[in-house]
């Protein structure tokens, strides 16, 4: 198990130094100029130059990305040339927020997409039919759409919820709740939608083998049969989904923050793209691939827990 651990955990650091190397690359030699971008563009070319020098950025391309790895490497992520404060220290502060909002909608999606892909796989019929329809309406309809149309209901006309702001956990559970239920809605439907859809197939699918029948004529209730041996063997598929949803939800979060006016990672990312502020753009991007190794490791590590022969891949 640890040997499977070890390879798959290679293979994505291997990813994501591939990824944050061509982005970094990309960024340098495509005309980007952190430089004008923290000066604004009012500013003559003579202080442009003299911040360019201030910011290392008359250096070769190759010797700037050698010393940023390097600072990556023992944990510094540089500094922001439009907001002059510590990269990671940017991402920090903006973390809470975007994981908040993330983790919310993939753990709501994951407890009402599983409930209803087995009610739909169990129940065919226009129960069945019904909440296929539901699901495609859930999974076709943009998050920011139906963010917008919470915002517009709950919050401005009703003022059930706040329309924006957020509260940390710390300083006050109920209103962190209260502050992430709309965001959090926001991002889970379509996840939802997409979840049930494939586990409701995989569900009919392992329902319709031959060792499902044989342990139901040896007496088992259809709940031990549907729960304990189909849904093991129809979790796979499911389990991809989850991590594809929750991957979406990290980069959905930056829509969504806007429209609820929540200052999380998505906003840093926004911010510094319209400045052109190349150490924000990559300490994000960098935060990014790290979370999609980490979800996709740990999926692999469930997929290794139920079916043991995937260790040997």
């Amino acid at each position: 198990m640890l040997g499977f651990i070890g390879r798959r955990l290679a293979t994505g650091l291997l990813l994501a130094f591939t990824v944050v190397t061509g982005m970094f690359f990309f960024l340098m030699l495509t005309g980007s100029d952190p430089a004008r971008g923290a000066l604004g563009l009012y500013a003559t070319e003579e202080q442009v130059a003299v911040k360019r020098e201030q910011l290392g950025l008359d250096r070769p391309v190759l010797t700037q990305y050698l010393d940023w790895l390097g600072g990556v490497l023992r944990g510094d992520l540089g500094v922001s040339s439009a907001q002059n404060a510590q990269v990671i220290d940017l991402i920090v502060s903006r973390l809470p927020v975007t994981v908040s909002l993330a983790l919310g909608a993939v753990g709501v999606a994951a407890v009402l997409g599983v409930a209803l892909g087995l009610l739909a796989a169990t129940r065919p019929g226009s129960f069945d039919r019904v909440l296929q329809v539901v699901m495609v309406l859930g999974f076709s309809l943009p998050n920011f759409w139906v963010a917008i149309i919470l915002a517009l209901v709950f919050a401005v006309q009703l003022g059930w919820f706040p329309a924006t702001g957020y509260i940390h956990l710390a300083d006050s559970p109920s209103g962190w709740l209260w502050s992430i239920i709309l965001p959090v809605t926001a991002l889970s439907i379509g996840s939802i939608a997409a979840i049930a859809q494939q586990l409701r197939n995989s569900v009919i699918t392992v329902n319709s083998q031959a060792y499902v029948r044989t342990l139901r004529s040896r007496g088992l209730s259809q709940r031990n049969v549907l729960l304990v041996h189909v849904l093991r063997n129809a979790s796979p598929p499911a389990l991809t989904m989850l991590s594809l949803q929750f991957i979406a939800a990290m980069s959905g979060a930056a829509i969504v923050e806007r429209v609820f006016g929540l200052q999380g990672i998505g906003a840093v990312a926004i911010n510094a793209s319209g400045n052109s502020d190349i150490p924000v753009i990559m300490g994000v991007l960098l935060f990014t691939v790290l979370v999609v190794v980490l979800v996709n490791l740990t999926v692999d590590i469930l997929y290794a827990a139920l079916n043991p022969k995937v260790r040997n891949a």
